[in-house]
């Protein structure tokens, strides 16, 4: 009886093939496809079980073909002497599939100088291929995308054709992220080692060009997050290729101010701020960067449900600590960045919990204790020394004076306002106002990290401003809205400059660290 067979030789070379009888053993069937391929190397055959819905099964047994036809796949040995035919630009790897993979069987790319393999092997082949890469200014475009793993590609495949029919977008599992993300760190690093913006943009263009089911919904341009992500995942492929010995990789990371293996030299990176207990902290026990970075990822599908466990939030915000900290330190990102890739972090609940995290210190509690117990002084600090400032402090006491109700918010507030002028910062870069018919954008240009406080356009005969809403700004962007008052945006600003390791800005460095002491007191003699 004859046979056809689909054989998948690899991801680019399909075959089809027809025997004119089944062959007697699975060893005879190796040797048939062999002869008739022209193929080399050992391999294992999988073959499209039809009494589970086509899911691949180790053929053991020559018996279990189906009768008449059937669809192979070939799964090469990592050892193997030589690789199948295929045409000179395929780069990709020849998976085995999770479903029924074989002890010996694993990954294969001839393109790739490393196997995802542990240990000393790893360690020994890593150095053995560091000397072939390089970085290179020749950045390909458009950028090559790589065929992904089978189940991968055919997952695509299928949101592909969907997107053409219905627009519908692929749901992309952490399963799918990572080997996209692991895939493209690989080729990417191949061809250079440290791209820049432009370069990774490029590639997350590229990759929802040739998969559009990946876009991104309510994205202008639909790959923005994947940008990001790619960024991240770069910079975790060469810590690894680092620790596993990649000289080439480590003496770019000294040079460009990176944490070298021992930890012990960090160069251009930002100093702990005053009470810093967790800079960078360690990773929690049995997790690494790859099991951290799958507890990221349904920390951020969490968050973009509308009824969001908080619970769930706040455990995975706790474990990915070491890593969230390990970013914000070495890469330094921008704070869209971040909220793209940690949106948990901006939640009002998370600041403090953040800000808990590393100063091991409530963030509201401290603040507001410290702020009662000093603010009388201050004010009283204001009054001797208003003579040594312009006209904005006598106008801030005066509006003090004037209040009749809600004396400690009041004096909360004023004291807070007064500091930045004390210290002789840059008020206006801090303290930051507008009417509600005013464009946002306008004030918030240039602003590194501020308060704006929103007034009512329409102010009736001898009424006071009425403030509709006070924001935190950083980096031009408004981060936090509709807060209380002036006194809880400034602890939440305070709170987010530790969780983002931001700089105190140099116009109000002085404001910021008068915060940041316990020491800053009045003098004895007021």
């Amino acid at each position: 009886m004859a046979l056809l067979l689909r054989v998948h030789v690899s991801p680019k070379l399909i075959r089809k093939i027809q025997l004119s009888t089944v062959p007697e053993s699975v060893k005879q069937l190796q040797d048939e496809l062999q002869a008739k391929l022209g193929l080399e190397g050992d391999f294992a055959i999988q073959y499209e079980d039809p009494d589970f819905g086509n899911a691949l099964c180790n053929l053991m047994d020559i018996n279990e073909l189906p009768a008449g036809r059937a669809v192979l796949h070939l799964i090469w040995e990592e050892n193997a002497s030589a690789s199948p035919p295929q045409t000179p630009s395929d780069h990709s790897a020849i998976s085995s599939i999770d479903t029924a993979s074989v002890s010996s069987a694993s990954s294969f790319s001839p393109s790739s100088s490393t196997h995802t393999v542990t240990g000393p092997k790893l360690r020994t082949r890593v150095k053995q291929s560091c000397s072939h890469m390089r970085s290179t200014s020749q950045w390909p475009n458009p950028f090559p995308i790589p065929i992904f793993s089978y189940d991968v590609e055919l997952k695509l495949r299928k949101g592909n054709e969907v997107y053409e029919k219905a627009g519908a977008n692929l749901s992309v599992t952490r399963a799918i992220k990572m080997e996209i993300l692991d895939k493209l760190a690989q080729e990417m690093f191949a061809i250079k080692a440290y791209p820049d913006k432009n370069e990774i943009t490029s590639v997350a263009q590229e990759l929802v060009s040739k998969h559009p089911c990946l876009k991104e919904p309510g994205n202008g341009t639909g790959y923005d997050g994947w940008a990001t992500s790619i960024k991240f995942k770069l910079g975790n492929y060469r810590s690894k290729l680092s620790q596993a010995g990649c000289s080439e990789v480590a003496v770019n990371r000294k040079r460009r101010g990176e944490e070298d293996d021992s930890g012990s030299n960090r160069f251009s990176l930002k100093k702990p701020k005053r009470g810093e207990v967790n800079f960078i902290p360690d990773a929690p026990e049995n997790y690494n960067d790859e099991s951290l970075e799958n507890e990221r990822c349904i920390l951020e599908d969490e968050m973009k449900k509308r009824d969001k466990n908080m619970a769930l939030i706040t455990q995975k915000m706790d474990i990915t600590f070491s890593l969230r900290r390990k970013e914000v330190v070495e890469m330094q990102p921008l704070v869209k960045e971040m909220q793209l890739r940690w949106p948990a972090l901006f939640l009002k609940e998370q600041i403090c919990a953040e800000f808990s995290r590393i100063t091991t210190k409530d963030l509201m509690g401290t603040f507001m204790t410290a702020l009662d117990t000093y603010s009388l002084r201050l004010i009283k600090l204001y009054r001797v020394r208003k003579a040594a400032f312009r006209n904005d402090m006598d106008f801030l006491l005066q509006k003090f004076d004037e209040q009749v109700s809600n004396i400690v918010q009041h004096r909360r507030t004023i004291s807070l306002e007064g500091l930045p002028i004390f210290v002789r910062d840059d008020e206006t870069k801090l303290f930051l106002t507008c009417l509600d018919t005013d464009p946002v954008e306008r004030v918030t240009r240039g602003v590194t990290a501020g308060i704006l406080t929103v007034l009512e356009d329409y102010m009736g005969p001898n009424s006071q401003s009425t403030v509709i809403n006070t924001a935190i700004v950083l980096e031009e962007d408004i981060i936090l809205d509709d807060l209380p008052d002036l006194p809880t945006a400034f602890a939440y600003l305070f709170g987010l400059l530790y969780g983002l390791n931001m700089e105190f800005p140099k116009e109000l460095k002085y404001t910021f660290e008068a915060c940041s002491t316990s020491e800053f007191e009045a003098p004895e003699d007021i």
